[in-house]
């Protein structure tokens, strides 16, 4: 085989990206006028930053929002129940977060309304969502319902009602109840699966 063809053969073959890439780059590096180049790189960089920053910033704060959102129902929906009884709100509530049947945030769910025909109005799904004025949260209750908000919105604290979306009180017996699975029964709540 004589040099020629070799030569030939070889540089017929196909370029692979990676090395027009990298043969790019090296044209620029080699280039004179440098300054445009880093000034470009240097704009891409500072906007990175900054949006990652705004990510996080925007992240934090709707990690932030959510939590509330789920202390709070804790709090109004569960505060007089025992510790279990307290949890397995949370529970409820990140169950529902979870499911395609209801709203995809913690928010949504909480102050999720749907039209109730028979009584010709909008029914909340947490009965403290209906009421114009709720008292503050505050003292040794509201700082339990954040930590419960925290342990179960992160995963610190192990389920225990199997997937439960749908609780009511003891005292009061529901017509949904009767087509739903019961899970268990905790303080003066009935869950339901």
């Amino acid at each position: 085989m004589t040099w020629t063809r070799l030569f030939a053969r070889s540089s017929s073959r196909r370029v692979s990206p990676w090395s027009r890439w990298w043969n790019d780059l090296r044209f620029l590096w080699h280039t004179r006028r440098k300054a445009p180049w880093i000034a470009a790189f240097a704009l891409c960089l500072v906007v990175a930053t900054f949006v990652s920053l705004m990510h996080f910033l925007v992240s934090r704060d709707a990690v932030h929002r959510e939590l509330n959102c789920l202390a709070l129902n804790v709090y109004y929906e569960a505060r007089g129940e025992p510790l279990a009884g307290q949890y397995a709100v949370a529970e409820v509530t990140m169950n529902r977060v979870a499911s395609w049947r209801y709203p995809s945030t913690v928010c949504e769910v909480v102050y999720q309304k749907r039209w109730d025909y028979l009584r010709k109005r909008y029914v909340s799904a947490f009965s403290w969502t209906e009421f114009e004025v709720v008292p503050h949260p505050e003292g040794e209750e509201w700082e339990r319902a954040r930590e419960i908000a925290r342990a179960v919105y992160h995963g610190h604290h192990r389920p225990t009602l199997n997937g439960a979306v749908l609780y009511h009180a003891t005292y009061i017996k529901p017509s949904w109840a009767r087509g739903k699975r019961h899970v268990a029964k905790i303080g003066n709540h009935v869950f339901y699966r």
